[in-house]
């Protein structure tokens, strides 16, 4: 009987602190969203701009470190809201992002029992799934924390796998991240009120796509499914290890894959003691990355040091490998390059790379990031000046550079970029995200680490590609143009003889359309006589004289361009 009474009275103490929790996280934005109100909107209609201006800096730094502590002290989405917004440069001014950049999913953990209690509901009891359990968690993070166990004799004979990592999500988590998205939903209804905020950005749709990614998280099927996935895409790749899962000890809320735990990839020390080369390990990594970003299409979007580890191999390397793999854990969170995003970013790195300024700002255009309408002559004066003074520099040679420089620039570039309807779609901000990411690691590794390096070999690449791609393109116009040319002369001849023999029917109008369309072929033939010659022309001079060479194929292209103009026009 008193099992029954309680169980009502902890319901309702559990709908108590939903709600409490809900209106304190209103209250916080409330009470953020009213100061600055008055200090951006309302002051500077009065004339007191300038005390708005002279004090903005100092506001901003103090509502992000505000937010750090109400993160750490309420945890749950909170801690992933704060790391989310750190990425947002486009949204959010340079004060609260470095403010929050340092904001870890780090929290106290959870008791034991609750988390056996939980992990029990989900395999039934540990004692008949693990022969030992660690009670004491290697992690504890806002949804969910990790143990090291071992599996039983029968157990580890069905799957291959002895020592294991157990995850288990929070008790009440699921609740808890419903909650934070509904309160969140609420503030970005009111912000999507504000004119300075739904001009830059659509906030229902953005706090939509930070729902469902934390959604994902906190499904780790989700997260099993993904690691097989990467497991199948680097598989026979000596440069990568994946942990396996043990799919008969995992659910929705208990996820078990083989301990993969070996040197963390940002301890340089621990790298040199077994005779690992920091060095080698940056360029591997980088290339890793952006292997899964340019080529695969589909990356790991949180690689910071604690889920990559440098696995020492067992026995000796031979010519084709190294002594090591790069062990990645943790993939809850996947980015996902569409095809179309996959080739405005080749652009961004051919431009970058190139140093290109305005091909840079055409790229952005084109991956969504501005609108074709955006006026972007001042972002391309601001690209081509950053490019020129510290395009190609390395993080060492950066370090030499002076720091008000920096800040001249950064100010300049900030006042462009917030002057454009501007702003980061989802998969491209992944991407930025695991791209700042796999940099900061690689320069912990190798202080004279360069990206540059790593990123040219890409672009080469790409641009190779492009050119082939536009060379098929023109060889495929060109060889329609040849048949069409090579037809037309018996077509004519044919309409000539019905002419001779009376055998045409004539009407005027049609008549002045066809004569037309006649006149107009004819020269099409003209201009693919004369690009096919200059073309070959080209090609046969330029391996003796090759500005002659370059010439004549440049040339070409001018009678291509009415071939295919004239060819688009309606006869």
């Amino acid at each position: 009987m008193a099992s029954v009474q309680a169980a009502p009275a902890r319901d309702a103490a559990g709908a108590g602190k939903t709600r409490a929790r809900y209106r304190r996280i209103l209250r916080f934005a409330a009470r953020r969203l009213a100061a600055t109100w008055w200090w951006e909107i309302f002051l500077p209609r009065i004339g007191l701009s300038r005390l708005a201006e002279r004090t903005r800096t100092r506001r901003m730094q103090r509502i992000a470190r505000q937010f750090y502590g109400f993160a750490l002290d309420l945890g749950g989405l909170m801690i992933k809201v704060g790391q989310f917004m750190s990425s947002r440069l486009d949204v959010l001014p340079p004060e609260i992002t470095k403010e929050l950049e340092g904001l870890q999913d780090e929290v106290p953990a959870a008791p034991f029992t609750a988390i056996r209690a939980l992990a029990e509901s989900e395999l039934g009891p540990l004692t008949r799934s693990f022969a030992s359990f660690n009670e004491t968690p290697i992690a504890s993070a806002s949804l969910g924390q990790a143990y090291s166990a071992r599996l039983t004799p029968a157990l580890a004979a069905e799957s291959g796998l002895e020592n294991v990592v157990v995850k288990i999500q929070r008790p009440g988590i699921d609740r808890i991240v419903a909650i934070d998205l509904a309160a969140l939903r609420r503030v970005g209804g009111w912000l999507s009120r504000i004119r300075l905020v739904y001009q830059r950005v659509d906030m229902p749709a953005l706090v939509e796509e930070f729902a469902a990614t934390s959604l994902e998280e906190i499904d780790y099927l989700h997260e099993a499914a993904n690691a097989e996935r990467f497991a199948e895409v680097f598989d026979g790749d000596v440069r990568v290890a994946v942990p396996a899962i043990a799919w008969e000890r995992t659910t929705r809320r208990v996820l078990t894959l083989q301990d993969v735990t070996a040197i963390k990839i940002s301890d340089r020390e621990g790298l040199l003691a077994a005779g690992i080369d920091p060095a080698d390990v940056a360029k591997v990594f980088a290339t890793v990355m952006f292997d899964q970003v340019f080529t695969d299409g589909w990356f790991h979007a949180d690689p910071h040091p604690g889920n990559i580890f440098v696995t020492p191999s067992p026995g000796p390397a031979d010519a084709e490998s190294r002594p090591w793999k790069l062990t990645f854990i943790d993939f809850g969170m996947m980015g996902q390059v569409p095809t179309n995003l996959r080739a405005g970013l080749r652009k961004v790195l051919i431009s970058a790379a190139s140093r290109d300024g305005r091909g840079l700002v055409d790229a952005m255009r084109d991956i969504g990031m501005l609108l074709p309408s955006a006026d972007t002559v001042e972002l391309e004066r601001a690209m081509t000046a950053v490019f020129g003074r510290f395009g190609g520099m390395g993080f060492a040679e950066l370090r030499e550079v002076d720091p008000r420089e920096f800040r001249d620039f950064a100010k300049q570039f900030n006042d462009v970029v917030r002057t454009l309807p501007f702003m980061l779609p989802e998969n491209l901000l992944l991407v930025i995200r695991a791209m700042s990411l796999t940099s900061g690691v690689c320069s912990t590794l190798d202080p004279a680490f360069n990206v540059w390096d790593s990123v040219e070999p890409y672009a080469r690449q790409l641009l190779r590609d492009e050119r082939g791609n536009a060379i098929q393109d023109i060889g495929r116009q060109a060889l329609d143009i040849a048949a069409t040319a090579v037809s037309l002369p018996k077509r004519i001849d044919g309409l000539l003889e019905r002419v001779d023999r009376g055998e045409l029917a004539v009407t005027t109008p049609r008549l002045e359309r066809q004569v037309a369309g006649l006149d107009r072929t004819l020269r099409r033939i003209a201009s693919a006589l004369v690009f096919g010659g200059l073309l070959l022309s080209g090609a046969i001079v330029r391996p003796d004289d090759t500005v002659l060479g370059n010439v004549l194929m440049i040339a070409s292209a001018v009678p291509l361009a009415g071939v295919i103009v004239g060819g688009r026009r309606r006869i």
